[in-house]
């Protein structure tokens, strides 16, 4: 059985006067421990479907399964329990809170969760040190560097220990060197067992996937998901 899985997804906006199409019938599965990326040109749909992948919008037509169990039709309470237990995010501009330090931004979603802030803050101190960057967690966003910034995001997205991490061009804002060491950490946290799913338009992320899932046009065109 699948860990997340999107059957048959179609996604519609209205513009002006008239309505969109952008994913048109999807099916994808992302079994648990992949490391998965999606790939395709822009307008392709790769970003509209990790959004509803995470539960971030709702599709016009077909199911979302999480574990087996359908929860496109859930309440935005539940979606919102499901991505703040179960779900985590890293996204390329960061969204960082810019008023808050590295640990306080780390943590952030814990306190969502409603846990206590000792417990909150030694999760989120853990995970930055296991990023490298024990040494700046008194940094707010604008004192870190891009690459710094999103190791950040990333602890911030483990901190709730997800079952599956959902990453939109997650080194699409940094230079090639730093880019290769966020890399290397998703590589570390796949071989943990971490499911990762990432969109993409860069070869370097797809050759560290084990598999790639190709959109065009608001279609999987290959291979198979």
């Amino acid at each position: 059985m699948s860990l997340l899985a999107l059957h048959g997804v179609r996604k519609r906006f209205a513009l002006g006067e008239q309505e969109v199409e952008i994913l048109r019938g999807v099916d994808v599965e992302i079994r648990e421990g992949e490391f998965v990326a999606i790939m395709g040109p822009s307008g392709s749909g790769k970003t509209t479907c990790l959004e509803i992948l995470g539960a971030l919008s709702r599709p016009s037509e077909g199911s979302i399964l999480f574990e087996g169990e359908p929860v496109e039709e859930w309440s935005d309470d539940e979606l919102a329990d499901l991505r703040a237990h179960r779900l985590g995010f890293v996204f390329q501009t960061f969204n960082l809170m810019p008023r808050m330090n590295a640990l306080r931004n780390a943590a952030l979603p814990l306190l969502y969760a409603g846990v206590p802030r000792a417990e909150r803050e030694e999760r989120a101190r853990v995970l930055l040190e296991r990023v490298g960057l024990g040494h700046r967690l008194d940094h707010r966003p604008a004192q870190l560097s891009g690459g710094e910034r999103q190791r950040v995001a990333i602890a911030r997205a483990l901190v709730n220990e997800p079952r599956v991490v959902l990453a939109d061009e997650p080194t699409g804002n940094l230079d090639e060197t730093t880019g290769e060491e966020i890399l290397s950490l998703f590589e570390e946290l796949h071989e943990e067992g971490r499911t990762l799913v990432v969109v993409t338009h860069s070869d370097a992320v797809a050759e560290r996937a084990g598999r790639v899932i190709r959109l065009r046009d608001g279609r999987v065109t290959g291979p198979p998901a």
